[in-house]
């Protein structure tokens, strides 16, 4: 059960494993994928520094990669309010959406295997 949500400068810090699990991504491999995944990609929180997270469905913590870290229960995330775009802090790359909410975990896995094999110059 979600636990009532510390609040600082408009963020609240959200439990993973309720509504959505998280995959941590560096920042260029994700926007990379991002831009690969077009119009099937979900909610992208870039944190202002080194990684973004796309939300997937929970249950999505199996994820075994070596770029990236799957957030489920037991992880929170510093959440900006839903239309913050810019920084300071942490912003939305992708807003939330009425329906646009998760990425497919499965598009997202090819879309970031895609990436890899092309800054590793093999053919995608």
């Amino acid at each position: 059960m979600p636990t009532t949500p510390l609040q600082s400068g408009g963020c609240t810090l959200t439990d993973a494993g309720h509504d959505w699990d998280a995959i941590r991504v560096p920042r260029s491999v994700g926007l990379s994928a991002v831009d690969l995944l077009g119009s099937r990609c979900g909610a992208v929180l870039y944190d202002g520094r080194a990684v973004v997270y796309l939300l997937v469905p929970t249950g999505t913590t199996t994820w075994s990669d070596d770029t990236t870290r799957a957030l489920g229960s037991g992880s929170s995330l510093v959440m900006p309010p839903p239309r913050r775009t810019a920084g300071p802090g942490p912003y939305w790359r992708i807003c939330p959406g009425d329906g646009g909410l998760l990425t497919d975990p499965g598009a997202l896995a090819a879309a970031l295997v895609d990436v890899s094999r092309a800054s590793a110059g093999r053919p995608t």
